[in-house]
């Protein structure tokens, strides 16, 4: 699809973005735009929350009813919006550390309850923008502003993470994996429940060039080199995997009654008895 049949879902009144050349954010911008008008979404019927972060600045400029909330937060907002407007498709953008770090809890609890909300994580395993700290997905021995002799914490995986908290729809893809990031999250914001798209991105500025990386290109070509799909990875070691990127689909549930099918059932319940 040509880029300026986009330009209808954006305020380009609000550019150029905060984003550094050559930042990843655009690229999972660009495929949510893509899925959203392969599924024909109406503009006014899409909501889209986003915290604090790089990732986050990505509600500014899109042109859907969205909301720049607090840190951490977006998901709680986000539910907020699900529940007095339940015929919209909410999508929630954020960075791995607004969504697994401050914003933890309200991830794993959106996942426990088959909230039908999508959540994109712009995923590049640091903090971009307060100075390139450690993040939950930061990988072991790996650097960071807050690591100078290597991140010694067991990162976060985030579709692990999804999978053990109940999550129906889970799926993983890089900014190099471009046509693979636009399917999963148009079946992502079809998927009725709570659907998480963790979409590894890069920061070049900080967490590439503490790691060798400090080109774009550079970080594309780790994404290539080291993503392997998830059906060659189930005949993988342990040995083999680490330090591999894992993509495709890890879960698909469907027919699982999400929260606000049982939210209806008990507030008719309660209605019934003149409550």
């Amino acid at each position: 699809m040509k880029t300026k049949e986009l330009l209808k879902y954006l305020r380009i009144d609000r550019w150029p973005t905060v984003w550094c050349p050559g930042c990843g954010n655009g690229i999972i911008l660009k495929a949510f735009l893509e899925a959203v008008d392969q599924l024909k979404l109406k503009k006014d019927r899409v909501a889209v929350v986003s915290g604090i972060g790089c990732s986050s600045r990505a509600t500014g400029y899109l042109d859907f009813n969205t909301m720049h909330t607090l840190h951490g937060r977006a998901i709680s907002f986000a539910t907020g919006v699900k529940l007095a407007r339940p015929e919209f498709k909410v999508i929630v953008m954020g960075g791995d550390g607004d969504l697994a770090s401050i914003g933890g809890n309200h991830f794993i609890h959106a996942c426990r309850r088959n909230i039908d909300l999508t959540v994109i994580v712009f995923n590049n395993m640091i903090y971009g923008m307060t100075g390139g700290q450690y993040s939950p997905t930061t990988p072991e021995e790996e650097m960071a502003s807050t690591a100078p002799y290597g991140h010694i914490e067991q990162p976060f995986d985030i579709a692990e993470l999804a999978l053990s908290s109940g999550a129906t729809y889970v799926a993983r893809a890089t900014v190099y994996h471009y046509n693979l990031l636009v399917r999963y999250i148009k079946e992502a914001i079809a998927h009725k429940g709570i659907s998480v798209v963790d979409a590894i991105t890069n920061c070049h500025t900080y967490y590439g060039r503490y790691n060798g990386m400090p080109e774009p290109y550079q970080m594309m070509e780790y994404f290539k080199n080291n993503s392997v799909t998830l059906e060659r990875a189930k005949n993988m070691s342990k040995e083999e995997l680490k330090g591999k990127i894992i993509v495709g689909v890890f879960k698909k549930e469907e027919g699982k009654p999400c929260y606000l099918d049982r939210y209806e059932k008990i507030r008719e319940k309660a209605m019934s008895k003149g409550r």
